[in-house]
């Protein structure tokens, strides 16, 4: 007998894949321009560094982005010049793209720049129906961004929630820039829309520590733990999982292009001073930029972000579970995953001042 489609499960490593052709000449589906980093830069100023407050709700980040969108954008706001929604997220996007651009004018474009270039093009996913690249940051919801990849080039009658967890990072359907040669490669970041979303680098480190060394996944929970208790134990057997203190004293004794995708900082892994993308989104404000990412790229009007979690039972890492985690830190481990975290609270507009929400230990 024939299953529901409750009852299946798709196998994404096995399904054909969808037409692969792309089209070079950009059309804009959405009816509103989408502009250059380049060309905001030129447009806007830089905001404030530190506008943005630390593991707020997507309601108070978006509210405080549109508090620090352009003075006449604001004004024309105000006066109800802007009634539509769309435009006052575009003056955000705006913004989030200029305060981007001047941060990477400011600092050595070569010092910011990924030493791979392979690795970087490793992170990006191509979509080639909807001209869309995708670049793939851990813990920031990527998963159901892999998921609606897959039913976006798939043309299947199917749900997000039928695609399991293990089949969408594990499936070759969804084909990464890194695959094709140089020349195309460069012909698709020229021409297809390209998103990246970005987590509070503090609740992003939070959230891998508790995915990967808290629960039973062989590669961290056995071979990682086992390579930082020998680290920091007399006695590396121990059956205890690693601590908190472990982990972070842990990714700050390496170099940062040599840390796992899951903890690497953002900007290398995405190199957004070198890739010029047309829409940074936002964990915090993850189901609004997704909505106007999927409207821009012409998706169906029926398919929509999917707000799927790994583990149901458990809560999301959320600002009040991250504090707890800061609490058990030492202010010479603060300053070291500051630092490691430096250039993403810089470009992505999160503040560093994050001292003043907890109190530091001795």
């Amino acid at each position: 007998m024939e299953k529901t489609r409750k009852e299946r499960k798709i196998d994404v490593g096995r399904k054909k894949n969808a037409d692969t052709q792309f089209v070079s000449k950009r059309q804009d589906v959405s009816g509103e321009e989408i502009i250059s980093v380049k060309e905001q830069a030129s447009k806007h100023q830089c905001k404030d560094l530190y506008m943005t407050p630390v593991l707020e709700s997507s309601e108070l980040e978006y509210q405080k982005e549109r508090v620090g969108a352009n003075k006449a954008e604001r004004q024309k706001n105000l006066t109800g010049v802007f009634p539509n929604p769309t435009e006052d997220w575009l003056a955000i996007q705006n913004d989030r793209k200029s305060t981007l651009t001047s941060l990477c004018l400011k600092n050595n474009p070569l010092k910011l720049r990924s030493k791979s270039g392979s690795h970087v093009a490793n992170q990006l996913f191509v979509e080639h129906k909807h001209r869309f690249i995708y670049c793939e940051v851990p813990k920031v919801g990527c998963s159901n961004w892999k998921r609606t990849i897959f039913l976006l080039q798939a043309d299947l009658n199917a749900e997000a929630s039928e695609i399991e967890h293990d089949h969408i990072h594990q499936t070759s359907l969804i084909k990464k820039l890194v695959t094709y040669p140089p020349a195309i490669q460069k012909e698709f970041l020229n021409n297809y829309t390209k998103v990246m979303f970005t987590r509070h680098p503090l609740e992003r480190l939070v959230s891998a520590y508790r995915d990967k060394l808290l629960h039973s996944e062989p590669f961290y929970s056995i071979t990682v733990a086992n390579e930082i208790k020998a680290m920091f134990r007399k006695t590396k057997n121990s059956s205890e999982k690693v601590s908190f203190q472990e982990f972070v004293n842990f990714i700050t004794a390496k170099p940062p292009n040599a840390l796992d995708i899951h903890w690497k900082p953002m900007f290398l892994l995405c190199d957004p001073c070198n890739i010029h993308y047309d829409i940074l989104g936002k964990y915090e404000t993850l189901g609004l930029d997704s909505e106007h990412v999927l409207k821009i790229i012409g998706a169906p009007e029926s398919l929509h972000y999917p707000s799927l979690k790994r583990y149901g039972s458990e809560k999301r890492t959320n600002g009040d579970i991250t504090l707890e985690y800061l609490r058990q830190l030492n202010s010479e481990q603060i300053e070291k995953i500051k630092k490691l975290y430096q250039m993403d609270f810089l470009l992505f507009n999160y503040t560093m001042k994050y001292e003043d929400y907890f109190p530091l230990n001795g």
